[in-house]
């Protein structure tokens, strides 16, 4: 349904690779760009338009790749400049675009930009990163947190002044506010639109500015647990009003919309995590900014018919013009599978993984798919001592990281690291893994993996019509999920059951023999104009204005 156009980004759906966990070509046991050409025809057999690499650049890998020290090159770990060129036009010989992570808000302390700026505060690059003195008793400039736990501020002893890092601290923030450092993220995007690339995913993009003033961020009430205890990170405890979301982002912004029109057919999606999501998602794609944008809105525990019905009826009444790109699982949170089927048998959740994907697929908006969703991976259970994410191990054992979502891929149900790589891989493969294998499911008619080709076939074959059409979210009070899309020329009705029983939905009149486009992969039931819909069970009506 997305089609070919400048605009193919429409409607589309997009495949995000991790690359450290994908496919390990030369068996370091971390994946690599080799390894993702490898398995560009299996990408290609999903049916989407779109591929998503996670960073590559060259870096420390103290966060894994988002610690960049070289905007330019190829961590040799994931290959060089002439893998990723042989990887850009082998998907584009699949008719596949290629996207990639772009951080512009901070690099890593080894970045050079960042030796020679802590050398002094004097020298050429002096201004390039936030740098401030300390309060009179030595204390950080104000009271802003990291994300990851911890101060903002980290004291530098060359300089004897505090740097800015929103996030670890060997990832010092950018001062964007200086049009040197503006020109030289441009340069570098350029650099990369000129390697053929077709998009950029950008990363913590509400974060690339601050507030010059430095004010302190106002204390937010806390929101406690079911155990009457506050959040585990005290990132929560404030509202982030003047770290992040400032309005020179929008001008910025632009600047790289200008950018991007010099590429007909190029994108950005921007990452937007924040306390208002739906207002930033709406002004960051609108005016010439973004192409579109998602939110963490999607990422919660929380998978509530009531909870979405408010979350898409905010984003509709919000995001008029803009446009949305629709995601439940990435790299940063518990898998789908597992966050948002907790209590509920092994045999519903693995029913209600395709429900989901049909939910994104006739949303307003564009789709990103995380590798593994469509084997239906659960959350992987990673034992403290083989963890490597910094996050987790910070605040380990209440958060235990992103690990269990960061496995690498399971292509075969070998003992032999199940064709992900022939050395130790750099996380371990979970045996339930292995039981979801790709070569265990490729040739199996019901396989998760075929019901999420099915489903993303059957999302191409809908009239291009759909992709803009107006959405309205209908209020049912119990667990069905009831939304319509107004096109042109059709009208559809879309009805989810994410409740464990059964749920009847007397459909609106305008309905009343309407044509049912459901996808066979689900159950239901017309009775005249009564729709009888089982646990995980969905249909889609449509009917011509």
């Amino acid at each position: 349904m997305s089609g070919n156009s400048t605009e193919w980004w429409r409607n589309s759906v997009i495949y995000q690779i991790y690359p450290r966990s994908f496919c390990d070509a030369n068996g370091d046991g971390i994946g690599d760009l080799p390894g993702i050409t490898q398995k560009l025809d299996y990408v290609k057999s999903l049916g989407v338009d779109a591929i998503w690499i996670s960073p590559f650049f060259k870096s420390p890998m103290v966060d894994f790749g988002y610690d960049v020290a070289d905007y330019r090159d190829v961590d040799p770990i994931f290959g060089n400049l002439q893998d990723f060129d042989r990887l850009i036009e082998a998907a584009h010989a699949r008719g596949l675009k290629v996207i990639i992570d772009q951080i512009l808000s901070h690099t890593s302390d080894q970045h050079p930009w960042f030796e020679e700026s802590r050398s002094s505060r004097d020298n050429p690059k002096a201004d390039w990163y936030v740098w401030q003195d300390p309060k009179a008793d030595g204390n950080p400039p104000n009271n802003w947190v990291s994300v990851f736990g911890g101060g903002s501020w980290r004291w530098c002893t060359r300089r004897r002044q505090y740097y800015l890092a929103n996030f670890l601290k060997e990832q010092p923030d950018l001062n964007v506010h200086n049009p040197e450092v503006q020109a030289q993220l441009l340069a570098d995007m350029k650099f990369w639109l000129d390697r053929g690339v077709d998009g950029f995913r950008l990363d913590a993009v509400n974060f690339i500015f601050h507030q010059q003033a430095l004010s302190d961020n106002p204390p937010r009430p806390l929101k406690l647990d079911q155990k009457g205890l506050p959040p585990v990170n005290h990132y929560d405890y404030q509202w982030h009003k003047n770290d992040k979301s400032q309005p020179e982002n929008l001008v910025f912004l632009q600047r790289v919309r200008q950018l991007m029109d010099q590429y007909p057919g190029t994108v950005t999606v921007g990452e937007v995590g924040d306390d208002n999501t739906h207002k930033i998602m709406a002004d960051y794609t609108t005016e010439q900014r973004l192409h579109m944008a998602y939110s963490f809105d999607l990422l919660t525990e929380d998978c509530s018919a009531q909870f979405l019905r408010e979350t898409l009826e905010k984003n509709r009444a919000v995001i008029e013009k803009g446009w949305p790109c629709w995601s439940i699982s990435n790299h940063d949170v518990p898998r789908s599978i597992t966050r948002w089927n907790r209590g509920l048998s092994p045999e519903l959740a693995q029913k209600r993984a395709p429900l989901f994907l049909l939910m994104q697929l006739v949303l307003r908006g564009s789709v990103c798919l995380y590798q593994g969703e469509e084997l239906g991976l659960a959350e992987a259970d990673i034992a403290f001592e083989d963890l490597v994410d910094p996050y987790g191990i910070n605040l380990w054992p209440e958060f235990k990281g992103r690990d269990g979502c960061r496995t690498p891929m399971p292509w075969t149900d070998t003992a032999d690291q199940a064709g992900f790589t022939s050395g130790k891989p750099w996380l371990p493969i979970s045996q339930s893994h292995r039981n979801l294998a790709v070569n265990l499911q490729q040739d199996s008619q019901h396989s998760m993996l075929n019901q999420f080709r099915t489903l993303i076939e059957w999302h191409r074959q809908l009239p291009q019509s759909l992709a803009t059409a107006h959405q309205e979210v209908l209020d049912t009070g119990n667990d069905l999920l009831v939304f319509v899309r107004r096109a042109e020329q059709e009208v559809y009705l879309v009805a989810l059951n994410l409740g464990a029983t059964e749920e009847s939905y007397t459909v609106p009149q305008e309905f009343f023999g309407a044509e049912d486009i459901t996808p066979g992969l689900f159950a239901m039931e017309l009775r005249e104009n009564t729709l009888v819909l089982p646990a995980a069970g969905a249909a889609v009506l449509r009917n011509n204005n």
